[in-house]
């Protein structure tokens, strides 16, 4: 960091750049994982990883945790906030990116926005404008082509694969417009270690006794590698840098950068996983990306 406090816009650049790769190339690992785990037993184990990663560091973290002066409904909302909007939220991403192409799944998640702004609007926080609704309209038909586009099949991508990735998105939308009050009170920090931890004790519990008798020994030091980079750097380092330049720089400015998180991970699954790109796939994309995009800022 520099003297006056603020860093180069260099260091910053490159940090919200590294942010967007490793967010990318989860896509990518989910897929590489699932081809030795079943997918909700690769979601349960990121549970477990992730919670014990970010446990300590909230432990060590004093400022963050929870004092005897918080009652035992805030404790319980914190589990049940974190339990729904993650829980559910990383459970129907690894469903649907198990039967999806990983083009498709990151445009689809996309969208969380857009379902930020609908939630907020019903809830009276914002107003829908002549421009958002345009916004909605185009990103709804960039959708809409995703699903009609013919050789569905041999991009991997199938309705219930996409299906899925769109709950994910929503279950995170819920979590971000639910869970406001609760980061801005307790920080996020404490939110994510309530929300991997919960999720891991009630999710994770159910999925190992599914399957307790899974031969663990079987899976390549690959798969095994996968799962854990799903559980920390996604999870955790890339929301460290997040918050880190959120402090630096404006969240909008951020937010842009969030539009090249699916054309890099499309570009990366092509040569890695061999999924085609296809001219409907690039039409549906760009439909998506700018009709949120005017949402946002309509």
């Amino acid at each position: 960091m520099s003297e006056g406090g603020q860093p180069p816009p260099a260091r910053l650049y490159s940090l919200v750049g590294v942010m967007i790769l490793l967010w990318a190339l989860n896509f990518i690992v989910a897929k590489i994982a699932l081809r030795e785990f079943p997918p909700l037993l690769a979601g349960s184990l990121r549970f477990v990883l992730a919670a014990a990663v970010v446990v300590p560091a909230y432990l060590w973290n004093r400022r963050t945790r929870i004092g005897p002066k918080h009652d035992f409904r805030a404790r319980l909302r914190l589990l049940m906030l974190g339990c729904g909007g993650v829980g559910l939220n990383q459970m129907f991403f690894i469903l649907g990116i198990n039967s999806t192409s990983v083009a498709h799944a990151s445009l689809l998640l996309t969208l969380t926005p857009v379902w930020v702004l609908t939630m907020s609007a019903i809830a009276g926080h914002e107003q829908f404008t002549l421009r958002k609704l345009g916004g909605l309209a185009i990103a709804a038909s960039g959708v809409g082509l995703l699903q009609a586009a013919p050789g569905k099949a041999a991009s991997a991508a199938s309705p219930l694969g996409d299906l899925f990735i769109l709950l994910s998105s929503i279950t995170f939308a819920v979590f971000i417009v639910a869970g406001k009050s609760a980061t801005q009170r307790f920080g996020s920090l404490t939110v994510n270690t309530y929300a991997f931890t919960g999720s891991s004790l009630v999710i994770s519990s159910l999925v190992a006794w599914r399957y307790s008798a899974f031969a663990y020994a079987a899976v390549s030091a690959t798969a095994w590698m996968s799962v854990v980079y799903m559980a920390i750097f996604p999870s955790l380092v890339c929301y460290l840098i997040f918050y880190y330049a959120l402090a630096h720089m404006p969240a909008t400015r951020i937010s842009y950068f969030s539009y090249l998180q699916p054309l890099v991970a499309t570009a990366l699954a092509a040569p890695l996983l061999g999924e085609p790109l296809t001219a409907s796939l690039a039409g549906g994309g760009l439909l998506i990306v700018c009709g949120v995009f005017l949402a946002e800022r309509g």
